[in-house]
Formats: C-alpha cells, structure tokens, sequence
C-alpha cells in the first residue's frame, strides 16, 4: 500500500478537487504549450532513404532537386466530341500567362500537345520544397478554375503531387471526422452496457479524450526532436482512444470489485485506494509495455515511424498518469456525492437506495468456455494453435511494396485528373533521375558520358526515349532525367531501375574517375523504401520480442511467463498479418472492405501491426497475469488461480477489446489504403488476442505448466507455504 500508484491515489482521493483541477491545468498547459512553439513538420530531407535518397542529396547540393510540379491538362468536353485544338491553345496560352504572374510560381513550360491531339497541357514547376507545395498550390488551383470558366467549351482541369497531397490530406480528415462519428458513440454504449450509468461511461471517454488532447500538445513540442510527418494525430487517436478507455476501464472495474466486497463498509477514499493498490500497478506496467514497445520503432530508421513512435509513447504515458491522478480524484468525488444523497434521503426519512451488485466471477458464457478447457487443456491449446498457425500461413506469400500515388481514392478529383493525364502523356508515369558529382574539371567527360547513357536507353521499350539534362551552376552536379511511360510499381519500370543501376550507368558513367553516382527518382523512391522496410524489420521485431520477455519478466518475476509472452503475440500477430494478406493481396474482398487491391501490403503495416499489438497485447496480458497471480499469493493452487482469474478478468477484457475493435475497424473505413490495412489488422489481431489467445490458448498453457508457471519465483509457493502453515481454527467441542 506503499508504492507510487497507490500514494498518488490516496493524494487524489483525499483532494479531489485539487486532482481534477490540476488535471485540467496539465491538459490546459500541454495544448497551449504545444501552439506556442508550433509544430516541426518534417522536410523532404528527412524522409530520404538508400541509394534514392543519397542521389536526392547529391541534386539539392547543386541546386537540382526535385520540386513541386503541377500539370494544367486541356481536353475535349465529354460527349463534345474531339478537342478544337485552336481553342485549347488559346486557353494553354492563358493559364501559362496567368501562373507566370503567381509568386508562388518558378517556371512555366510552353503548352505541350499530346500524340493523338486529345489533350495540351502546361507544367508548372513551383518555388520551394517539394513537400510544401500543397500549401501553396491553391492560387495556381484559382488560376485553373478561372481559365475554366472563361473556356467553357473545354475541359481545364489541374493535377500534380501538390494538389494530390491537398486533396489526399482533406480526404484524411474528413475520413477522421467519421471514423470519430462511429468510435465515440459505439465506445460510450459498450460503457453503458458495462457500468449501467452516464457518469462511469463518461469518465473513461472523457480522460481518453483529455489524454489525447495533451498528448497533441506535447508531441508539438517533441516534433522538435523528432520532425513530425502528418502522421502523428492519427496515431495519437487511434492509441489514445484504445488505452486511455482501457487503462480507465480496468480501474473502475477493480474498484467496483473492492466497493461490492467490502459492502459499503468502507470510505470513497478507501476502496478507491485498494483498487490503486491492485490495477494501479497493472495499469503502470500495461503503459510502459506499450511505450518501450512502441520505442522499437526508433529503430526503423525512418520518420514516418519517429513519428508514429513519439505520438503512441506520449499518449500512452499520459493515459497512465491520467488514471493514476484525476481517475482516482473524479471517482472519489462521485462517491462522496453518492454518499452526500443517500445522507439526504435518510434524513427525509425514505429508505436507501438499494445498491445494484456487481458480479465478480465469471459470466455464464466465460464459464462455457473455460469448462472444456480446464477439461481438455492439451486438445485446447492443440486445436487453436494449429488454427492460428493455419491463419498465419498466408504470411509466407507476403509481398510488400511503398504504396504509391497512384493508389490513392479516386474519390480525390486531382486522381481523376492524374488518370487522365497519364491517359494523354504516358511518359509522366515515373521517372529515373541519374544524378552524378564530380570535381568541375570532370563536367565535359561526365557530360559525354551521361549524353552516351541516353544515346543507350533511348530504344530500350521500358523508357520512353525522352531525357533532360541539367548541370548545376559550379559544374560539379550533373542530372539526366529519362521518363519512364510506367508506374512505378510496374515489373517494367522495375526492371528499368536495375538495369540502370546495374548495367547501363557502370558501363557509361561508372567509367568516369572519381565520380560518384546514384539513380533517383519516382522509380528508385518506390523501391528503395521497401528495401530499407524489410532490412530493418528483423532488427524492430527482435527487439520487440527483448523487450516483451523483459517488461513480463520484470512484471510477474517469472522467466516461464516472459517467454509465454513471446509466443502468444507472435500467434495473434502472424495470425492477423496472415488474414490481412488473404483479404488485401486478392480481390476477392474488393467489395467487403471498399478498396482496390494493389496485390501487396503496404511496407509501413507489418511493423506498426508488430509494434503496436506487442504493446497493447501486453494490456490483456499484465492484466489477466496479475488476476491470476493474486489468487496464487493468496494460497490458492494455481489449476485454480489460473481458473478464478480468467474468469473474474474475462468481463472487462470483452469489453475492452470490444472498444478496441470499435476503434480500429472504423480506421478499415479509411479511403487510404494502407491506413484501411493498419485499421483492418489491428482489429483482427485485438479479437484474436482477447477472444482465442486470451481465453483458449493462455489458459491451456498455464494449466499444463502448473507451478512452472512462476520460475524462478519463489513468491507463490512461500505464500503456499504460508498458507499450509497456518494454524487452522479451534474445533468446536459439543
């Protein structure tokens, strides 16, 4: 009754007020902090990755990098027949006038007719980096729209990664605002449900959002340290709602539990301090679990993850200390508003209020599944791992590829456009960017070798026989750029890449003293990134599996236990990764999931799915251990224990994973795909982890080890002994 979570609880619960107050201050300041530095977004530099990157780095250096770029495509009204190419000049001519004037503007090409005459086209090139030129891009979107409307005989429409990235960023949001819609309202009924009361249903939703209102405020601040991608609110509410109802639910859970034993014999403050005293340590445990599991992503080497990483560590120690604080502050003042009623009704005379009981051994269907498999353990265990392991076989088909932007919603107009475009000019799919530093002396001789590296791949069918070459100001940067008619997750453009790298620049420039080369360019960014994905993957997951033995080592003092740890979420996690391939590297679920299958799972999915239900299975986990683990300190043998604390646990991990759930299924809504496959695998692992690990395969595995369950530790069987060795009661003599 010592240790820190019960000490911050007894403070809370004695001082309320103070609690919730203080709470509010936290949250308060967090956000307002947050604003005031702002945040730091992540720069094109940051997200530069193997030989792509290392070829970007080299064209910044001379002044060559790629910049935002967006397209003004002209084409024939639909059903007006074919284009009246006189008049779609004439309205080329007026959008390249009118985005010279644009300040945001740096160059504008001279209108450009497709092969067939079904389209002309002007190309915009904007000032800045490429990353900011959504930003910026809505006066050229003006511009485009005024055109239109001067022509409107024609088709003006405008595309280009600018405005994609606009219209990919709007439709986030509003996909958010749904997903909000659906999560909110679903997670407050499953808490009515569970607690039969508006004010103990409000109060985990209410910290949940609090929590993540902090956290968005903190992670401003880290954004410093760690540059933040974009990415960070959504990780931030999708975690932040999933642990800040859980940690909050297993805490009201417990001290309904105490104020249901003790009766009503004892104070608010009383029972909410035995709680703390119980789930206060699992909830501690749980948060740290899912944040040192969540810093495995660190090591990912990539900003995305940085920043998915910062944003799920701060929500989650936010939660905890949100249910270590204010939690015991709000439920000691609601019960001593319960008592300050039931003081008032008395002294009217009426009787009290009869108190709903709480049940606290397992339901009837809880108990249905247990019998067979305290029953049959070894069939148990059997029979789900063969069909987990059937689940996971999927695995070993997966493919993993950068989903590009040509898998974007063509719900998104500037995709509608892009199609169109690409239609027209099929040599604006991709491209390879050969970029080449080299003492300015050497400009003539690397020059005439990249004129020979065209000269080679102008017949080569894969490209599109196009090329541009370009030389920075001091001579020393040299770029050619050669368009590639494909997209770039295309076996041709694939393998234009690797000839390239492999066998056309070795040959030409590679011959060149002292050169330094490297290929960039849509082509190579598609492909590197997965590469550098599946190169670190092995380090994150080991890792991972070192950190979950130690946190349940440390937690349950138990070397048998850590390495139960390991098995399970590799289970659960293999499992959903298998269905996730089933469902979206086949088009057989198209129409169930609302999506277009790419035949590939994104690069990102695998490690967030890993990292993510490590940390969060470790909530079940810690949870469902402690339970069994009190029983076995109290004497109880641990057939028994093991018994007594699934069931007495099975009701709030329902409930809890039902929330979860709630919360990732309504990420699959999502329009992007690889946040439909995060929310979609997310929530099939929580219904395999709470329903089938949870309840079938633990179970079955701590009842066939017994006792084993708790080496080394000798803590239980002391207790045991300790039990054994009590005097046992006086007989009554007649």
């Amino acid at each position: 009754m010592k240790n820190l979570p019960v000490r911050m609880a007894r403070w809370s619960a004695v001082h309320p007020w103070r609690g919730i107050v203080g709470w509010f201050v936290f949250v308060v300041l967090c956000l307002g902090i947050g604003i005031s530095v702002g945040t730091n977004a992540a720069t094109t530099e940051d997200f530069r990755i193997g030989e792509a990157g290392r070829g970007e780095a080299i064209a910044t250096e001379g002044g060559l990098q790629q910049r935002p770029v967006e397209h003004v495509l002209i084409t024939a009204k639909p059903g007006t027949g074919k284009l009246d190419i006189a008049a779609a000049d004439s309205a080329a001519a007026d959008v390249a006038a009118r985005m010279r004037k644009l300040p945001e503007v740096l160059a504008v090409t001279d209108p450009v007719r497709a092969a067939d005459d079904t389209a002309v086209r002007v190309t915009i090139t904007m000032k800045g980096p490429e990353l900011e030129g959504k930003e910026h891009v809505d006066p050229l979107l003006e511009q485009s729209a005024a055109v239109q409307k001067a022509n409107p005989g024609l088709r003006v429409e405008e595309t280009g990664s600018p405005s994609i990235s606009k219209g990919v960023d709007k439709l986030r949001g509003d996909d958010l605002a749904r997903t909000e819609m659906i999560a909110l309202p679903v997670t407050l009924i499953t808490l009515l449900l569970v607690f039969s009361s508006v004010a103990m249903a409000l109060v985990p939703l209410l910290l949940a959002l609090s929590s993540i209102a902090a956290a968005v405020g903190l992670t401003m601040v880290a954004s410093h340290v760690f540059p933040d991608n974009g990415i960070s609110t959504n990780v931030i509410l999708l975690i932040g709602l999933a642990v800040g109802v859980d940690y909050t639910l297993f805490y009201l859970k417990r001290e309904r539990e105490e104020r249901a034993r003790t009766g009503g014999r004892l104070s608010p403050q009383a029972v909410v301090e035995l709680a703390a005293a119980t789930s206060g340590r699992a909830v501690v445990v749980s948060g740290l679990a899912v944040a040192v599991s969540s810093a495995t992503l660190y090591l990912a080497d990539d900003v995305i993850f940085s920043s998915i990483a910062t944003g799920a560590i701060l929500v989650t120690l936010v939660a905890v200390v949100s249910s270590l604080t204010v939690l015991p502050a709000l439920l000691a003042a609601l019960g001593m508003r319960a008592e300050r009623r039931a003081e008032r009704r008395a002294a009217r005379g009426l009787a009290p209020k009869k108190r709903k009981t709480h049940r606290t051994g397992p339901g009837r269907l809880t108990a249905a599944v247990l019998r067979p498999v305290a029953k049959h353990p070894v069939a148990t265990l059997t029979v789900t791992v063969v069909g987990l392991l059937a689940l996971a076989a999927p695995v070993l088909g997966l493919k993993l590829t950068d989903m590009g932007r040509e898998t974007h919603s063509r719900s998104i107009v500037a995709m509608q456009v892009y199609d169109r475009l690409n239609a027209a000019y099929p040599e604006l799919k991709s491209m390879h960017q050969v970029v080449v530093r080299a003492d300015a002396d050497r400009s003539p001789e690397v020059t005439a070798a990249l004129r020979e590296l065209a000269a080679d791949v102008k017949d080569d069918p894969r490209l599109s026989g196009t090329s541009r070459l370009t030389v920075s100001p001091d001579k020393r940067i040299s770029m050619l750029q050669l368009q590639v008619p494909h997209h770039v997750s295309s076996d041709k453009a694939q393998s234009s890449l690797k000839d390239m790298r492999d066998t056309y620049l070795p040959e030409t420039v590679g011959r060149v003293k002292g050169a330094e080369t490297a290929v960039t360019g849509d082509v190579a960014r598609y492909t590197d990134y997965p590469t550098h994905q599946e190169q670190k993957l092995p380090l994150v997951i080991g890792a991972l599996l070192l950190v979950t033995f130690v946190m349940t080592v440390w937690a349950f003092r138990s070397v048998v236990l850590g390495l139960v740890g390991i098995v399970l979420n590799l289970l659960s996690a293999a499992a959903s990764l298998g269905i996730l391939v089933v469902v979206f590297q086949h088009t057989w679920a198209e129409g169930l999931v609302d999506f277009t299958s790419t035949g590939s799972i994104g690069t990102r999915v695998p490690l967030f799915l890993f990292v993510i239900l490590f940390g969060l299975s470790m909530d079940y986990q810690v949870f469902v251990i402690s339970r069994i683990r009190e029983a076995a300190l109290r004497g109880v043998p641990t057939r028994k224990a093991v018994i007594e604390g699934i069931g007495s646990s099975a009701g709030v991990v329902t409930s809890a994973a039902v929330i979860m759930v709630t919360i990732f299924a309504s990420f699959a809504a999502l329009h992007i795909i690889e946040m439909k496959q995060i929310g979609f695998s997310l929530a099939v692992a929580v219904l395999l982890d709470a329903f089938v690990i949870r309840m079938l395969v633990l179970p079955s595995m701590m009842l066939l080890l017994g006792e084993a369950n708790w080496w080394p530790s000798r803590g239980v069987r002391r207790a045991r002994r300790s039990t054994e060795e009590a005097p046992r009661p006086l007989e009554s003599v007649s």
